[in-house]
């Protein structure tokens, strides 16, 4: 993990000079969103999420994590931790608005935005500087129009690269920049801890220490080849250039998506299939959020796996008929994940649809009898009914019955379930 706290070394009038990459990253978007709705809710501790007794943390304001509770727990126990936290269902709507709004912001200052995920993104101020100052100048006016015009605050990292940009964010939060000047990016580099670097999760760092590799510098100045014996070749050279700063790729901005997707790093590698399932089914509840606030169906639904050694497995399935239902998308993306038959831990898991379309353009021309018949038209009217009233279990009755579990292995039977409420794997 990346310490927190404030270093005037790397502070907001640190030496920008070449650091045109910002990294910025909302705090607790999902939870400020909800408190920036029902102000009497700031200061108290707020978990958003799935409400039921399977659902899963989205997101905790500050009050709520110093219980304990964080992103992509499991409702249940994040209110054994923390039982006097209020908790929300998602507002996706509301979401979706607050993203648009923040990624206007971004783009107003540069159009080299490269989104990372509805709350954060890189942005290259290079082109911008004569314009609107220096980069670290940059960050403050963004920082300043996040406060006075959404009522929300974000943390920058200013630096040379993408990476550094990245730890610089994460140091920074809550509401704050750090600046790593390009002639001290080892001196902020090498004082980490190995798990800093991206893709270093429990078990890798345990593996590094055994080593003898508790920070970033002892990872630089390490053997390569007993690096490479230790976690492999392609994973040493990774984290051997990021040991060192080096981090040669540009920020690439989508100007027409061509696909939505989600990810989610687990801190630590699982291989419990509840959680799995679970946790790819919230995924695949924001992608489908996600797709119907853009106005997006796609037709190809696309599921990565990182496994605990390094190695990414992605899979993919083109199906008939576009869509933008969450369900539907789980129904692939888990049948593409049980295809693996892997035992292995893993660290991440993402989904995605890609391929497309605008939803107001395309057929959907779906058979009478299919379960999946009305599954849209429910979501998006409870997607609508929850921009007027707020996220609830709204929906058809069938959607929220119980289900049978069971499975034939020649035919599959699609189950219906509430999104946050995924049946226990048989």
């Amino acid at each position: 993990m990346v310490p927190r706290g404030r270093d005037p070394r790397f502070g907001p009038d640190a030496d920008d000079t070449g650091c045109t990459i910002l990294h910025v990253d909302m705090d607790a978007f999902f939870a400020s969103v909800a408190v920036r709705a029902r102000p009497e809710l700031r200061g108290k501790p707020v978990v958003v999420g799935g409400v039921g007794p399977r659902g899963v943390v989205s997101s905790a304001s500050y009050e709520a994590r110093r219980f304990g509770v964080r992103s992509a727990m499991p409702t249940a126990r994040a209110r054994s931790l923390c039982p006097d936290a209020i908790f929300l269902p998602v507002e996706g709507p509301a979401i979706a608005e607050a993203s648009r709004a923040v990624m206007a912001i971004f783009r107003d200052m540069t159009p080299l935005v490269e989104p990372l995920s509805s709350d954060e993104a890189f942005l290259d101020v290079a082109g911008a500087q004569r314009l609107l100052g220096r980069p670290a100048e940059i960050a403050r006016k963004i920082r300043e129009r996040m406060h006075a015009e959404q009522r929300l605050t974000c943390s920058v990292g200013v630096a040379p690269t993408k990476f550094v940009a990245k730890l610089g964010s994460t140091r920074a939060k809550p509401d704050g920049m750090v600046v790593v000047p390009a002639t001290m990016v080892l001196e902020f580099l090498h004082p980490l801890p190995v798990d800093a670097l991206w893709g270093v999760g429990e078990r890798a760092a345990e593996t590094l220490r055994r080593l003898g590799l508790t920070t970033v510098g002892e990872l630089a100045n390490a053997p390569y080849g007993m690096l490479r014996r230790a976690v492999g070749e392609a994973a040493a050279a990774h984290l051997h250039e990021l040991s060192w700063g080096r981090d040669p790729r540009r920020v690439t901005p989508e100007h027409v998506e061509k696909s939505i997707g989600a990810e989610m790093t687990f801190d630590v590698d699982v291989a419990d299939p509840a959680v799995l399932r679970r946790s790819m089914l919230a995924l695949s509840d924001k992608v489908g959020a996600r797709l119907r606030a853009a106005g997006q169906v796609g037709r190809t639904v696309s599921i990565k796996v990182r496994l605990a050694d390094f190695r990414t497995v992605n899979r993919s399935r083109t199906v008939p008929t576009s869509t933008d239902v969450a369900r539907e998308i789980f129904e692939i993306s888990w049948t593409l994940f049980e295809a693996l038959a892997t035992t292995d831990h893993i660290r991440l898991i993402g989904v995605r649809v890609e391929g497309l379309t605008e939803a107001a353009t395309t057929s959907r021309q779906l058979s009478l009898g299919e379960p999946e018949r009305g599954w849209r038209e429910a979501e998006a009217a409870a997607d609508a009914i929850a921009a007027r009233f707020g996220r609830a279990r709204v929906g058809p009755a069938s959607l929220l019955g119980r289900t049978d579990p069971r499975r034939s292995e020649n035919h599959p039977q699609r189950t219906v379930v509430p999104l946050s409420e995924p049946p226990t794997p048989s």
